[in-house]
């Protein structure tokens, strides 16, 4: 290794760490200046919560045994429906990168399905699901199959048609254009993809848990909201925000690994 790239290396790692600690400085400085807004009389306790009044409901939760079985209900939910929307997802885009004339045709579905909103289903999934776990993990790969499908699919196109043609010049068939050039060349907008189905999996467990759930996130967000216990609706949002963070740094992650596999590493 030349010191050149040593050097450009090592400043790639001090600007790696300088964005670290800024985050870290900026996450502190947003909860410090919570906290004093309440505790200085600029802001309603009972409105905003604070962070001390998020942690005592937390360590409440806790100590009634009440905080894991509603975490990890939400938290199942959402890989569960994040997982097999994906799967779902990826495998319709590869079905209609393959059939160019059935894209077409379901072109405008797609758009529809995707503007549409999910929550005006919840009624229809709640009858034909079932008032249960079932209907939120239904709703969950709903809200994300349909990004996924148009997000991937849109990958293919654009990083498939010159290389299609090439392809096609040396005498590959479509399935080994698919695998020799078209994926590998849409590996980073797969992993965007995964990237969007996250959060898309979590809004649509909380729709879900809105509507049916007697357990979860959700449940509380609603049930917290209903009685005027606003410290608990700011509790759940903080775990959905520190729960959601972890499952995109474990994408990120998996993102990292795959693209060292192909080749992209930065």
């Amino acid at each position: 290794m030349s010191n050149e790239h040593s050097e450009y290396l090592k400043k790639l790692r001090r600007k790696a760490r300088l964005t670290t600690a800024l985050r870290l400085a900026l996450f502190a400085l947003t909860i410090l200046l919570w906290e004093a807004a309440g505790r200085l009389g600029l802001s309603d306790p009972f409105i905003i919560s604070s962070p001390a009044r998020v942690a005592k409901t937390v360590a409440s939760l806790y100590a009634r045994h009440e905080l894991f079985p509603h975490v990890l209900t939400t938290f199942a939910e959402t890989v569960m429906g994040f997982v097999s929307g994906t799967a779902i997802g990826v495998a319709f885009a590869v079905l209609l990168w393959f059939f160019p004339f059935l894209d077409r045709v379901l072109d405008p579905y797609l758009v529809v399905l995707n503007a549409l909103p999910k929550i005006a289903l919840g009624p229809i999934l709640i009858v034909w699901v079932g008032a249960g776990p079932s209907a939120i993990i239904v709703m969950a790969l709903l809200v994300s199959t349909v990004v996924t499908v148009m997000s991937v699919l849109s990958g293919f196109k654009e990083s498939g048609a010159e290389l299609d043609r090439l392809m096609r010049s040396l005498g590959a068939t479509r399935a080994q254009t698919f695998l020799k050039a078209v994926l590998p060349a849409s590996v980073p907008t797969i992993m965007s993809a995964l990237k969007i189905s996250v959060g898309m999996s979590w809004v649509g467990v909380i729709v879900g848990e809105y509507l049916v759930s007697k357990r979860g996130l959700g449940y509380l967000i609603v049930y917290g909201g209903q009685v005027f216990k606003l410290d608990l609706v700011m509790a759940s949002i903080a775990i959905l925000c520190l729960l959601a963070a972890l499952m995109y740094y474990a994408v990120a992650a998996f993102e990292k690994r795959v693209s060292r596999r192909f080749g992209r590493a930065e």
